[in-house]
């Protein structure tokens, strides 16, 4: 076990951690969370034998095999699978060991080696390798190019891949999902879920710490709080914890005034789509969280555009690409004042091009694209944080847009950001992803946009940032278009989800659970196609004879779908079993959940209660999980079935 006690970290003059204590059981998952800066990262370092406390014990077992993701990617000619297979140091030692003992003809110590190259799964590597790259986004062709092919975030997937790949007892993640798109979140969610070791885990991300964790250590004034259960449960516990000591009291009922006046509104008008009713539920809950977040740093709004044309934007049969290649077509898409866009699809089917098209970076190649006159445009995405003047001050960038106003009144304005005091005069170059993307926010906000263009904005944000962004994005009135992996905001701020998928933009009717099984229908079926294609290789390589070509004989067609039907009927009975399943339990575990809302149970003399309610939630989440998986599954041998049955019949 990993056992922290009394200790100590000192970073420079600054104390990070003090008198602190923790402790983390074999195979337990567990977040680390806390306020940029606060010393999560360092904690990890500390961890992993590359700093010593200034105080205290750390004690980790000797033996444990430590993995985390390497931060640096060197510019190299392996190719991405080489790249990944790399970081498993003892196979790859063990492989030059074998060449060495081939060299020498050193029978016995051959097969030695073999068999250690076994137990290290030397046998399977490349197929592990490539089942976590395809999950991570990558093609098959991206498998062989060299790492030098990439960009800097594909190349982090490239070492996050290598993590994922080597034996660990105790897996170290720092913000593993910054630079994935949501399909790769959720399947790094279903890795970590069936990952057997001990987890640490350092991320931003509400909805991926709910579904991977079953304890928070959370980072408060130098010292580490544990709490029982995942980050919903951990926000539950603190909101409690602040009512009874009554902290900001005045503060905290207009805020929650001012929210619950949203809820009341949209409720008059949503519709009983499931994305619009599970946009309810996700403010109702903000509404009742609202206390732990009261020690917030940050506080800022919208205030109403200038103007708000309608429609904002019209398209119809627009059809967008680069150079030869057609990304999308046939695009029909208008934005009036108040539309709450979440755009969902897989990486690489235009997304981020479609945001462009609307940001003006690029133009239509073909259709009707009309914008408004009097459209102010707020767009924020990564490659922004990098536009900034690097020499110049938060200060000087507002000063640059607003000449006018008061040194004063641009500073109140930059606190509600976090840039408070000297922060506000400090020049841009030395600060953090999530600094700078604290300030593009700031600037985007200042400027009263009436359309915002968000492309994965919470990346590098703290979770603090993040909740003050979704608060203040209920009260935007301008339109809004959202590309993010953190479905938590997807869910709380858009009312209405676009599908971009095989080169068209559809409204998706559904919420973002249906999102989730519609992923994984996607990934059973190309799992089902790729054995299909690797049978008929094989069979080619084989020497298969070619069916000749033959007359159509209805009844004998009739015969073979009759067979076909039946030899799917089992799988089709064992879908439906599956789907009722997990129905049952994702209605049992939302009984549950709602339970554990009422934050009368977090009190000393309830706590037996509410361990056995923490129990039953990470049980209907583990049952939950098989059902899922046994679906899946059930759904891949049906896809097979199909393919090999319309292979036989072509």
């Amino acid at each position: 076990m990993i056992k922290l006690s009394h200790v100590s970290l000192l970073r420079g003059r600054k104390m990070l951690l003090e008198d602190a204590s923790m402790q983390v059981f074999p195979g337990h998952k567990v977040a680390l969370i806390g306020s940029n800066g606060c010393g999560k990262s360092t904690l990890f370092a500390l961890l992993r034998g590359e700093l010593a406390v200034d105080a205290g014990d750390c004690s980790v077992p000797s033996d444990w095999r430590i993995v985390s993701v390497a931060q640096e990617t060197p510019a190299s000619d392996r190719t991405a699978m080489d790249y990944v297979i790399d970081g498993d140091k003892r196979l790859r030692a063990l492989q030059r060991e074998l060449s060495g003992a081939h060299d020498k003809e050193d029978g016995v110590l051959i097969g030695q080696l073999h068999g250690q190259l076994e137990q290290a799964g030397a046998y399977d590597v490349e197929a592990r390798a490539a089942m976590i790259l395809a999950g991570l986004g990558f093609t098959n062709n991206q498998l062989t190019a060299p790492v030098t092919d990439f960009s800097g975030g594909w190349r982090m997937r490239l070492n996050l891949a290598q993590a994922l790949l080597c034996p660990s007892d105790l897996l170290l993640l720092d913000e593993p999902t910054n630079h994935l798109d949501l399909d790769a979140v959720i399947w790094l969610e279903k890795w970590l879920q069936r990952y057997t070791g001990t987890l640490l885990l350092i991320s931003h991300d509400k909805a991926f710490i709910d579904n991977t964790v079953g304890q928070i250590v959370s980072v408060e004034h130098q010292k580490l709080i544990s709490y029982t259960g995942n980050y919903s449960s951990y926000e539950t516990q603190r909101a409690e914890r602040i009512r009874l000591q009554n902290i900001e009291y005045e503060k905290q009922q207009q805020k929650v005034a001012h929210l619950n006046s949203f809820i009341t509104r949209f409720k008059a008008k949503a519709s009983k789509a499931k994305q619009a009713q599970s946009r309810i539920k996700q403010l109702e809950k903000m509404e009742m969280l609202l206390p732990a977040h009261m020690a917030s740093p940050f506080s800022f709004s919208f205030a109403p555009p200038a103007a708000l044309p309608n429609p904002l934007v019209q398209m119809e049969k627009v059809q967008l690409g680069y150079d030869e290649h057609i990304v999308l077509q046939q695009v029909k898409l208008n934005l009036v004042p108040g539309s709450r866009l979440g755009l969902l699809g897989r990486n690489g089917q235009g997304k981020s091009t479609l945001i462009k098209l609307l940001a003006g970076v690029h133009a239509p190649k073909q259709g009707v694209f009309n914008a408004a006159k009097g459209l102010k445009i707020g767009y924020f995405a990564q490659h922004q944080l990098e536009t900034l003047d690097a020499n110049a001050t938060p200060l000087l960038h507002l000063q640059r847009i607003d000449e006018k106003a008061t040194e004063q009144q641009l500073r109140d304005y930059l606190g509600g950001f976090g840039f408070n005091g000297d922060e506000a005069l400090s020049p841009v170059a030395p600060m953090s992803g999530g600094e700078k993307a604290r300030l593009v926010l700031a600037l985007i906000v200042y400027q009263k946009p009436n359309l915002l263009l968000l492309d994965e904005p919470t990346n590098h944000l703290d979770l603090e940032m993040r909740h003050a962004l979704n608060i203040a994005l209920q009260g935007f009135e301008g339109a809004m278009v959202l590309v993010s992996h953190d479905r938590f905001l997807l869910s709380s701020v858009c009312e209405d989800f676009y599908l971009v998928d095989s080169g068209a933009v559809e409204p998706f009717q559904g919420d973002l659970d249906d999102y989730r099984d519609w992923i994984l229908k996607q990934q059973a079926a190309e799992k089902a196609k790729a054995n299909s294609e690797a049978k008929d290789t094989a069979q080619g390589a084989a020497g298969a004879p070619q069916k000749a070509e033959r007359k159509v004989d209805r009844k004998e067609e009739k015969r073979r779908e009759a067979e076909f039907r039946q030899q799917i009927a089992p799988f089709k009975k064992a879908v439906e079993k599956h789907e009722k399943a997990m129905e049952k339990h994702a209605s049992a575990l939302s009984d549950v959940e709602q339970m554990l809302a009422d934050t009368s149970l977090y009190t000393d003399d309830k706590k037996g209660q509410l361990m056995e309610l923490l129990d039953k939630q990470t049980a209907l989440k583990q049952q939950l999980e098989e059902e899922e998986m046994a679906w899946l599954d059930a759904q891949e041998k049906i896809e097979q079935a199909r393919d090999d049955y319309n292979h036989a019949n072509a």
